[in-house]
């Protein structure tokens, strides 16, 4: 009975390798026309609208995860036929932004591991990749600040959101606790952690913070005595045992990416969230007449979040405002109309959070 079970999922791979080919043949021709055309390759609208119709029309097990998991894959592989795509993330290999990264573009696109935000931000202003992705905030500590400063910096345009969670693992090649004496993480990680710390280590631990979990695997595999709280992912990747898994205090954890790009603009998808950068007259009640706006026009705010101008002298602030809707909408041009000028549009995307 197994044999013959086995037999009819060949029979079905065969049959979905053939339909993927006959896919893979009308993106080219669709990328051949948007290259003649200079139209978007990738259309996270797009993308959206397509899994909304196969989640509804779905009548087996597939539940909505599993049609985006597939699906996601078969898109980024369908751009590649269209165009090979670069991308620069915050790395290194194996890290939580190198996992949103694959997320959304497979694994056939080229990537470029960088060290920091700063250099991601680089590498798609001036166009050694197409697409940048940079974390911007977690829902257990908040936001990252240096995200937000470049995208005041550089203008660059907000493509998708990408929200993962996270779990941490407990690497080691250590079998014995009482034998570790040092551990290596983020000192994000070592935060999200506190409570594995503090029930597995009755006896002294030294918490040693590095740049990246996948640095910590890289170190804790060479040295003595050592473990590493990391994704899962970079122990694999690097070969460390993992002795526990889910050691993240919160079940809920959640990291939020960016996906930016440079003149990029999507269009209105129906479920929009919109990012900008405001920079508001130096005067008492400026902040609240501008937010009273999008109350008044009923219209959701996602996110406010100051930050300095860094320019001049003074202590002067810009904003960080994201809210539901598509800045093309009629109703939101009708409510920023008196803000314009003083309006950076980063970019209007997919609402996944």
């Amino acid at each position: 009975m197994l044999e013959e079970y086995r037999k009819e999922i060949d029979k079905l791979d065969d049959e979905l390798v053939n339909l993927l080919n006959s896919r893979m043949e009308i993106v080219k021709k669709v990328g051949a026309f948007k290259l003649n055309d200079k139209s978007a390759i990738y259309r996270p609208e797009r993308e959206k609208a397509i899994v909304d119709r196969l989640f509804s029309n779905s009548k087996g097990l597939l539940n909505r995860g599993a049609i985006e998991a597939i699906f996601f894959e078969i898109f980024a592989v369908s751009r590649n036929y269209e165009l090979p795509e670069r991308v620069a993330y915050l790395g290194p290999e194996g890290s939580f932004t190198h996992q949103a990264a694959e997320s959304r573009y497979g694994a056939m696109s080229d990537y470029i591991a960088l060290d920091s935000i700063s250099s991601v931000f680089e590498a798609v202003k001036t166009s050694r990749a197409r697409f940048g992705v940079v974390p911007i905030e977690n829902n257990q500590e908040g936001t990252v600040q240096e995200t937000i400063d470049f995208l005041a910096k550089h203008k660059l345009n907000i493509a998708a959101e990408v929200v993962l969670p996270i779990h941490f693992a407990f690497a080691s090649q250590e079998e014995n606790l009482e034998n570790i004496k040092t551990v290596y993480s983020r000192d994000i990680a070592f935060r999200q952690c506190k409570n594995f710390i503090d029930d597995y280590f009755k006896h002294k631990v030294k918490l040693v913070p590095v740049s990246s979990t996948s640095r910590a695997c890289k170190i804790a595999l060479g040295e003595k005595n050592a473990a590493a709280i990391c994704a899962p992912i970079a122990a694999r990747q690097y070969k460390l045992p993992i002795l526990f898994n889910n050691i993240q205090d919160s079940a809920d954890n959640q990291t939020r990416f960016l996906i930016i790009s440079e003149n990029f603009i999507n269009q209105v998808s129906g479920k929009d969230k919109t990012s900008v950068i405001a920079t508001l007259p130096d005067e008492p009640g400026a902040l609240v007449r501008f937010l009273q706006q999008f109350q008044n026009a009923g219209i959701n705010l996602c996110k406010v979040e100051s930050r300095p101008a860094k320019e001049g002298s003074t202590f002067k602030y810009v904003f960080f405002v994201e809210f539901e809707g598509h800045f093309h909408d009629p109703m939101i041009q009708n409510t920023i109309k008196p803000y314009l000028n003083n309006l950076i549009w980063l970019g209007s995307y997919v609402q996944i959070c």
